[in-house]
């Protein structure tokens, strides 16, 4: 997680602050000047809130998931494996006497819980601020949970740094939480309240819950592994040769007969996959995971990316005949991994190429994660690259030159384009 990201320091004279803020807000949203400017990830944010079109003195009418559609969306989040957790570590700020109330929403910006007293909970209902309710910037405009997932970092906003006026009586601090293993994110943590309850100490109880949140997770995955081992166990009593053990995202949970990493490529049915010391090994359906042995019929699979239209990636010979659509984003790594060679790249090469900086690895891993999803054995890690089991040719269609084809020309990575020698003028 980023640093410090509060919005104001210690010893802030907060109600003073706050109506400046708002005289700010009401001065740059109107295109006059203002002493005071907003920070830049507010002026960004307000910014693509008026280009959706929202007003400020006129809130968006909130619409609310069934209760139904809410208690699903409960059951189906990881995150409902840790709220219990959270609840704790924040118990002493969100108890009857305290004006703080805790939220969890989902990655969609959907709220699936709230925790705080009776008073600050009905304060929040009259904002919309209640559970089933979307709070994404183009639903309620600048706010921390929206914010946070529209910048992937976490986000304090103070009174006028709200876009809409209604929320100028409120501060809010969210951060993101991340699957531990895939990188994806699953949802955000949010502490709200009263802007004249902001303490500068909130910052570091938003940045421990996530931690918190995504320790236990992680602590979770583990002891699903420890029981995918137990279930193995009549298995690979019967086996003479080398095998691993993998959970349906590939981590490792035993190895016999061979020094497996961590992870392999994701599983799939009918589809070989490469392990490392391993070569290629089938794969068979295992309790919640799968059992891998090396395949003795093994032998380098040929696959093609084609660019000449909307990308894909299709086996070439043998009898599988597989072919998957891919994202415009899926078949910028591909090619990227194509042009690295045998030594690959690092998630921050990756991250310099696709973004132009090196400060997404966490969503270059959550997107190779997918990308393995997808295909499995094609693509290796540590560092990324194509697996050595693999030849990877690319169809350009009518065009000659990479500079050439019309998907490069238009791709957003700027530094793929300079790979392929695109003029980033044309």
């Amino acid at each position: 997680m980023v640093g410090d990201f509060s919005a104001i320091e210690p010893g802030t004279d907060l109600s003073g602050y706050a109506r400046q803020l708002i005289r700010m807000h009401d001065a740059v949203i109107a295109g006059g000047r203002s002493p005071l400017r907003p920070r830049p990830l507010v002026a960004r944010s307000w910014s693509r809130v008026m280009a959706a079109g929202l007003v400020p003195d006129q809130p968006r009418a909130r619409s609310m998931l069934a209760v139904d559609d809410v208690e699903r969306r409960r059951r189906e989040s990881s995150l409902s494996a840790v709220i219990e957790d959270l609840t704790q570590a924040v118990s002493g700020l969100t108890d009857t006497a305290s004006p703080l109330m805790l939220v969890i929403a989902d990655a969609e910006g959907v709220v699936l819980w709230r925790y705080g007293a009776a008073k600050v909970r009905h304060r929040a209902d009259s904002l919309g601020f209640r559970e089933g309710a979307r709070w994404t910037e183009d639903a309620v405009g600048t706010n921390a949970i929206g914010t946070a997932l529209t910048e992937a970092s976490p986000v304090q906003l103070f009174s006028g740094e709200h876009f809409e006026q209604f929320q100028h009586p409120w501060f809010c601090t969210a951060a993101p939480i991340h699957d531990p293993r895939t990188g994806d994110l699953l949802g955000i943590v949010d502490i709200s309240g009263p802007a004249l309850a902001l303490h500068p100490a909130i910052t570091a109880l938003v940045a421990t819950g996530v931690r918190l949140a995504e320790s236990q997770l992680w602590r979770h995955h583990e002891n699903r592994l420890e029981r995918l081992r137990s279930a193995a166990g009549p298995a690979l009593a019967t086996l003479t040769g080398p095998a691993v053990v993998v959970d349906e995202h590939g981590w490792v949970a035993h190895a016999m007969g061979v020094a497996a990493g961590r992870r392999v490529a994701v599983p799939s049915a009918g589809r070989a996959i490469s392990v490392a010391g391993l070569g290629m090994c089938t794969t068979e359906q295992l309790a919640d995971g799968w059992l891998l042995r090396p395949d003795t019929r093994s032998r380098v699979t040929r696959v093609e990316l084609d660019l000449s239209g909307p990308p894909t990636l299709r086996a070439l010979g043998g009898e599988s005949g597989w072919c998957s659509a891919l994202s415009a984003r899926h078949a910028e790594i591909l090619l990227l991994l194509h042009l690295s060679g045998r030594r690959g790249m690092t998630v921050g090469q990756m991250s310099e190429a696709l973004y132009g900086d090196p400060d997404h690895a966490v969503a270059v891993r959550a997107e190779v994660s997918r990308l393995r999803r997808v295909l499995g054995s094609v693509l290796a890690s540590r560092p990324y690259r194509i697996a050595e089991s693999v030849s990877l040719t690319i169809d350009l269609g009518s065009a000659d030159r990479l500079a050439d084809c019309d998907f490069l020309r238009h791709t957003a990575g700027p530094g793929l384009r300079a790979r392929c020698g695109i003029d980033f003028g044309r």
